[in-house]
């Protein structure tokens, strides 16, 4: 199954409204802070987004390649670093099952890709001195199917967070990058103190 962990944050609401004040004044006052809500609200509604980028978030993400592809297209502000078959032996063979196929499908699957698997190791290990160690690996990857999975750390800011989850966390998207999405938000959702508590509900998730 594809994995999802919260690794490490900064910011909270607190940080996107001292942002949206730099142009006043920096200084917390009650007033102020009673008015946090009602103002990332508004900064939200009229599309004032930047403040937003100020906060970060950082997930270990081990996906399909699929869904590797998806969190890579149309990515605004979201760095991507990921294990490379081009410069390491993938000796873990991690692959993913969809769970809404039915058992002869799924069967089937999973013998293609032990299959797939087992010609990628045989593969680089035949043309390795052949080829040399790098091209072997970097070709060699070519075997490994659509399913196979590689592990990835995600970091977004908070406005490109709420621009991948309207993208991904929606019934348009693919199923598979939309439980990463949704799996994504209910860590955020539950960090501990709540920090992001009336930035996520100024964007309505």
């Amino acid at each position: 199954m594809n994995k999802v962990e919260l690794i490490g944050y900064y910011g909270n609401d607190v940080i996107h409204a001292e942002s949206a004040w730099t142009s006043t004044s920096w200084t917390l006052t009650n007033d102020k802070i009673d008015r946090i809500p009602d103002l990332l609200a508004m900064l939200a509604k009229e599309g004032h987004h930047t403040p937003f980028e100020k906060s970060m978030l950082h997930f270990l993400v081990t996906c399909d390649q699929a869904s590797h592809i998806h969190l890579l297209k149309h990515r605004i502000g979201v760095s991507i670093n990921a294990e490379s078959a081009r410069y390491k032996e993938l000796k873990e063979d991690k692959f993913y099952i969809p769970k809404d196929w039915d058992k002869r499908w799924k069967d089937i699957l999973m013998e293609h890709t032990a299959k797939a698997d087992a010609l990628y190791h045989m593969c680089l290990q035949e043309l390795t001195p052949v080829l040399g160690r790098k091209r072997a690996k970097e070709s060699a990857r070519f075997f490994k199917t659509m399913n196979s999975q590689i592990t990835m750390d995600v970091s977004f800011n908070f406005r490109s967070f709420m621009h991948f989850q309207g993208l991904r966390n929606s019934e348009h998207a693919q199923l598979e990058i939309r439980k990463i999405a949704q799996d994504m938000l209910e860590l955020v959702k539950n960090i501990e103190g709540n920090p992001f508590k009336y930035t996520l509900h100024a964007f309505d998730v």
